[in-house]
């Protein structure tokens, strides 16, 4: 996905079937072969899929806040991952995911989206200190609570 020229670019998760498709292959290989992962080795579950952002325009960014919508009720934690890393080439260690993660959720019978503001806050930053030096960062989604994939729409805006 791109950044656009506006006051306020704006990069979106774009699901990534391929990359998650890797890291689905690598734990359906050591299951069959009865073999256990690496130490520290982030293996995905079902409810995990790997996401992908480009980050077009790196400098002179500054983070404004996300933008999620949630289709129907359901929780869904937003982790990214620190060093660069691509799935068919190196294992994800759980020493690559960032802290704090950004959990948002919605209620049933609730119109807004609910989330931790400071912890969101923090993520958000972050993520704009990566983007200086980084033009392509993945996130790991895990969906919960009947949320899926299809039912998230999620952007960071940023200031340019």
């Amino acid at each position: 996905t791109t950044c656009s020229k506006q006051d306020h670019p704006q990069l979106d998760h774009p699901s990534q079937g391929f990359l998650t498709k890797c890291m689905r292959l690598r734990v359906q290989s050591l299951q069959q072969r009865s073999e256990r992962p690496q130490d520290g080795e982030k293996l995905l579950r079902p409810n995990e899929y790997v996401y992908r952002v480009d980050f077009v325009r790196q400098h002179n960014l500054r983070f404004l806040r996300w933008r999620v919508r949630l289709g129907k009720p359901g929780k869904v934690t937003v982790t990214g991952i620190s060093q660069h890393w691509t799935p068919d080439l190196t294992n994800l260690m759980t020493r690559q995911l960032l802290e704090p993660a950004g959990i948002f959720w919605k209620k049933p019978e609730v119109k807004e989206v609910e989330y931790n503001e400071a912890d969101a806050q923090e993520f958000g930053e972050r993520l704009n200190e990566l983007a200086r030096i980084r033009k392509v960062m993945y996130f790991l989604l895990a969906f919960a609570d009947g949320l899926e994939p299809a039912h998230l729409k999620c952007s960071i805006v940023f200031k340019g």
